[in-house]
């Protein structure tokens, strides 16, 4: 098992790319879903994008068609692949798993990782 809870952050210009690994354990054993979430500073924290056990995924509107979320069950980690970065996507990124009817315990919460988008 890799290093739990999110890794992957740091400081890339506009139109640059960052992938962001989330190590949430048991997730795949518990049927758990994923949701990422990002706080920019001094504003509310926004849901970004979901994965259920079953691969289904979401997506917040602002990242469409720029962000994917996957998931490597064997490695009980999730990722959020993250291209054409924009500065307005400057925040704080984590992961949490969610449960479902059918999940079992799903009360992950991750610490975060900085992610800067300079333009």
């Amino acid at each position: 098992q890799g290093q739990l809870g999110e890794s992957g952050g740091g400081s890339v210009q506009a139109g640059g790319s960052l992938r962001l690994p989330c190590t949430a354990p048991k997730f795949t054993a518990n049927l758990c879903s994923v949701d990422w979430y990002r706080q920019a500073a001094g504003k509310q924290r926004e849901w970004v994008s979901s994965i259920v056990i079953n691969g289904r995924t979401d997506y917040a509107d602002s990242v469409k068609g720029r962000f994917t979320i996957s998931s490597d069950k064997a490695k009980d980690t999730v990722y959020l692949q993250m291209n054409g970065l924009r500065p307005e996507d400057t925040a704080m990124y984590s992961c949490e798993t969610r449960r479902e009817e059918w999940s079992l315990t799903c009360n992950y919460k991750g610490q975060g990782t900085q992610v800067t988008v300079s333009s």
